[in-house]
């Protein structure tokens, strides 16, 4: 017989081993112990789960066969392992079980510490537990906190064995005996077998001298009390132990055969060196008790641990220990409590580390199947960003991030605004009905499918179009998001309307441009199929209950889809918004969510922000707009990628930009030498390993080089964008956060809106918009400005001079942008280019080239409420000839003049630098080259 032989021999003190590792388990050295020591017990908990994932290969096999797909969730994968080990460490332990009548022979579990402080989510969880680890001789680990207490009770009153956690306190103790003694009477009450419902109360005692011995130093004059306070509060809190478990109430449940909560002795290691290694053993043996130790301390006190009854010698001393600590001004009860705190923040610290292993190894097993993202930031952004995600972690913001927490953000309304978070779930539900649409529009015979949106509703569907390209036997998908009348023209002419369905997408229903957009080209429809066949031509995408609902209803249209209220516009890609075009071109739906969700679960809530992509990308964002002034994230895009940027812009900027901050997304512009940047850009390529452009990859390459901060994100198929959608929802969010700003308002935009709107209805009351005064004026264009902007525009000069004099305005850090209500086609987009890169390149600003209305409903958001440092030229011009509205009494003409002048009277308002380039006579094209000139002049000059 050894030592710990003896401990139970003589003693009746079970040991039991704080440690499980699978290939311990698999390869006999467990049923070892059994055998050898008479082992009793085993306990884990994430740190030591951490060790064993995290630091080996042993459960790599076991990763990769749980993965499949690569729609595990991070949590799920750990949980599978450790629960596997659970249930093979008690089916080793089973024979000790038996043999001891449900004493011994226990494997314990722990409820996440994410929980700690949750009474309702605790008990949820133990029982999730309980039911998957499906053995009798599981005992699911509960702390001693508050919340833990009545959910220690409840547990017990369900017949759930407990092993109560993080205990330093002797009154706690007590409290958590009550509760198992209050839990069993229930239990016995209802016809339950209480002889099999077992408990410890985990005792915890080397932290309690490493914390006093501190005190003490501090304190002065007491040394003859240090490494002693924690042993005599052990034996205070066995004295305690045989006064509950005794007296006529307990009796009557032992005569049912209870078993007493024995105390369990726990983090018995000793951490000071100077003490024996085997001192928490030696000194706290005792009848019907529990030493876990871990293997290390094992070894030691079978090699030369003394066996003797002492855990009831010396109580008078222990007594005169605790007495004298107080006398010294150390509060026992107050160390307990924050030894609690500690606790649980240090089972959060490894269970953090153990979830970022396995996400680290999910990742590196997903291989080209997630697409990777590097950062090459540089200092000191690198080190502010990393302090963020340990902010992150530390505060467990994913986690409430996912739990719908608004603190996370400004504590207004954000929560109501996250049906996003599980819309990829939600769609793969529900993927059935677009499969049926899509084969119904293929059945069909429509050649052409057009989205009539703005925005959110316009923008994902364009990317998506220009990404998976026309799929062979469906329709071509188009986008029509301008209101600008020969763009309007453009797309009919495109298109064959017997054989085209229109998709009228609006989540309120009362936005303007959808709105006269269905009105046209269901008038249109009417004419050329007849009124009883024109509602088949049209699906409407809005949410419940909306007006465009009522209307899609009342028009008879071949199927409404319902949107969630509580996504955004610019959230809404992955919900019916985006599904349904896509689906409508042949994009495999299931795929395109299959292959989004294996990024929403590398973004979950269970995945340490270290290792979490979205919360490491949103990081970046947020540190380097609030505090390097790097403010611009400029989006660089293989081929086959570069339309992704026109959507992310949207994301961002109405997201971020608001209360005078935000990051001002940069899109189209070629990646150029670093020259021609300042110190304002944050750079993002997305690249596609199959397709990439070799001139891109050397530009970025010096641009790093040149400590020029750089995410790369990889993807190796275009088919895996659907990753990058929500990768960027969730980045969007957390920058939103740590920008301090509230990500998923839009009050500018609305301001706008209510803008244009007040225009466009006194013009359909007047017959046409207010008669304005231009500033300059000749016979092709006319500059507009309100008074302030004048003011400073005021010289003798001409229209390129008034140009030249405008952009003179701009300073280092600011940003350019040219809003064109011109069709957005490739010859205005040329000339317009071509003038924003001599701005960039003569002045080293960043430049945006947007085109009116769409923009409005995307980064207008952030040229009126985010920083004051855009200088905004808006070009509009008479059309080549307007367009009726059917049941209007005006045209297109007028609401983008409506909204060209709503935009730039809220730029006014706000009070950006912001002029009005008027192009007149009808040759829009000659006038946009005649601007982009301009532009190019004051360059040059």
């Amino acid at each position: 017989m050894n030592a710990l032989n003896a401990l139970f021999a003589e003693h009746e003190q079970a040991v039991w081993l704080d440690f499980v590792a699978r290939g311990f388990v698999a390869k006999g050295e467990l049923k070892a112990l059994v055998e050898r020591d008479d082992l009793r017990g085993v306990t884990s908990n994430p740190a030591i789960f951490e060790k064993a994932i995290g630091h080996s290969a042993e459960y790599d096999d076991g990763l990769k066969a749980a993965l499949g797909g690569g729609d595990a969730r991070v949590i799920d994968l750990y949980e599978g392992l450790a629960i596997a080990d659970i249930q093979a460490a008690a089916d080793v332990l089973r024979p000790v079980y038996e043999a001891s009548e449900g004493a011994d022979g226990y494997v314990s579990l722990e409820v996440s510490p994410y929980l700690a402080l949750d009474t309702a989510e605790t008990l949820t969880e133990a029982r999730r537990l309980h039911a998957a680890v499906g053995r009798d001789n599981l005992m699911v680990k509960v702390p001693a906190t508050p919340a833990g207490l009545p959910a220690i009770r409840q547990l017990t009153a369900e017949g759930i064995s407990v092993n109560v956690t993080l205990l330093f306190s002797q009154e706690v103790y007590e409290a958590v005996a009550h509760a198992f003694i209050d839990g069993l009477t229930e239990f016995a009450a209802k016809g339950g077998d209480v002889s099999r419902v077992a408990s410890v109360a985990s005792f915890f005692i080397s932290r309690i001298d490493s914390l006093v011995d501190k005190r003490l130093d501090e304190v002065g004059g007491y040394e003859d009390l240090k490494g002693k306070v924690a042993i005599a509060n052990a034996k205070l809190a066995y004295q305690r132990y045989k006064r509950v478990f005794s007296g006529p109430a307990w009796e009557a449940l032992e005569a049912k055969g209870a078993k007493a909560q024995r105390l369990l002795w726990a983090s018995t290691g000793t951490k000071n060196k100077a003490y024996s290694d085997v001192l928490y053993v030696e000194e706290l043996i005792g009848r019907n008790t529990v030493n876990t130790m871990p293997p290390a301390t094992m070894d030691a006190f079978r090699d030369h641990g003394r066996v003797r009854a002492s855990l009831e010698d010396n109580v008078a001393e222990a007594e005169a220990v605790m007495a004298r600590l107080a006398q010294a001004g150390i509060d026992i009860e107050a160390v307990a409590r924050q030894l609690v705190d500690e606790g649980v923040g240090l089972f959060v610290d490894a269970a953090d580390a153990l979830l970022g292993a396995v996400a680290g190894k999910r990742a590196a097993f997903l291989g080209t199947r997630l697409n990777a993202q590097t950062c090459k930031l540089g200092e000191p952004l690198q080190a502010a960003t990393d302090r963020a995600l340990e902010s992150w972690r530390a505060s467990g913001a994913i986690r409430r991030l996912w739990a719908h927490d608004s603190t996370v953000w400004t504590g207004r309304d954000e929560d109501k605004w996250l049906g996003w978070l599980r819309i990829v779930e939600d769609g793969l539900e529900k993927v059935e009905q677009y499969e049926a649409f899509a084969e119904e529009v293929r059945a069909e015979g429509f050649t052409d499918v057009v989205v009539l949106g703005m925005g959110g509703s316009s923008l994902g569907p364009e990317v998506i179009a220009a990404t998976y390209g026309h799929r062979d036997g469906f329709p071509k998908l188009r986008i029509l998001d301008s209101t600008d009348p020969d763009e309007v023209r453009a797309v009919e002419a495109a298109v064959s309307l017997p054989t085209t369905l229109f998709i009228v997408a609006s989540k309120s229903g009362s936005t303007l441009e959808p709105n006269v957009f269905r009105d046209y080209f269901l008038g249109r429809m009417k004419e050329v199929v007849g009124a009883d066949r024109a509602g088949r031509h049209f699906v409407a995408v809005t949410d419940p209950g909306s007006a465009m609902e009522k209307a899609a209803t009342d028009d008879h249209f071949r199927r409404i889809f319902l949107g969630v209220p509580q996504i955004g516009g610019r959230y809404s890609v992955l919900s019916a918004f985006g599904l349904v075009p896509a689906a409508a071109a042949g994009v495999e739906i299931r795929d395109f969510l299959d292959t989004a969700r294996t990024m929403v679960r590398s973004c979950g809530p269970a995945v340490p922000p270290a290792a979490n992509p979205g919360v490491r990308l949103g990081a970046a964002m947020g540190i380097a707009a609030k505090e390097f002034g790097r403010d611009k994230i400029t989006f660089i895009a293989s081929p086959g990628l570069d339309t992704f940027g026109t959507w992310a812009e949207q994301l961002i900027a109405e997201s971020t930009g608001k209360e005078g901050v935000g990051i001002i997304p940069v899109e189209g512009e070629p990646v150029d030498v670093p020259a021609v940047y300042g110190e304002d850009r944050l750079f993002v390529y997305l690249r596609l390993d199959r397709h990439a452009d070799p001139r891109q990859d050397e530009a970025v390459k010096i641009l790093e080089s040149e400590a020029q901060p750089v995410i790369r994100i990889d993807l190796d198929r275009v088919e895996q964008l659907p990753q990058e959608f929500f990768r960027f929802e969730i980045a969007t969010a957390v920058a939103g956060a740590v920008l301090g700003i509230h990500p998923f308002d839009q009050p500018d935009v609305e301001a706008s809106k209510i803008e244009t709107k007040k225009l466009f209805s006194a013009a359909e009351e007047t017959g046409a918009l207010p008669a304005e005064t231009a500033i300059f004026e000749d016979e092709t264009v006319a500059l507009y400005a309100d008074p302030a902007n004048a003011e400073a525009l005021r010289q003798d000069g001409g229209f390129e001079a008034l140009v030249a004099a405008h952009l003179a305005r701009v300073k280092p850090g600011d940003y350019v942008a040219l809003l064109a209500y011109v069709a957005r086609n490739e010859a205005h987009h040329a000339a317009l280019q071509e003038a924003r890169l001599a701005v960039r390149d003569a002045w080293r600003v960043a430049t945006c080239l947007e085109f009116g209305p769409r923009f409005l409903h995307s980064t207008g958001q952030a040229y009126k409420g985010g920083p004051a440092s855009g200088v905004f030229l808006q070009i509009t011009a008479d059309p080549s000839a307007d367009l009726a509205i059917p049941g209007r009494k005006l045209g297109f003409k007028t609401v983008i003049a409506a909204q060209a002048r709503g935009d730039v009277a809220v730029l006014a308002e706000r009070k950006r630098r912001a002029l009005r380039i008027h192009l007149k006579g009808g040759d829009v094209t000659a006038g946009v080259k005649r601007v982009a000139a301009a532009i190019k002049g004051a360059m040059a000059s």
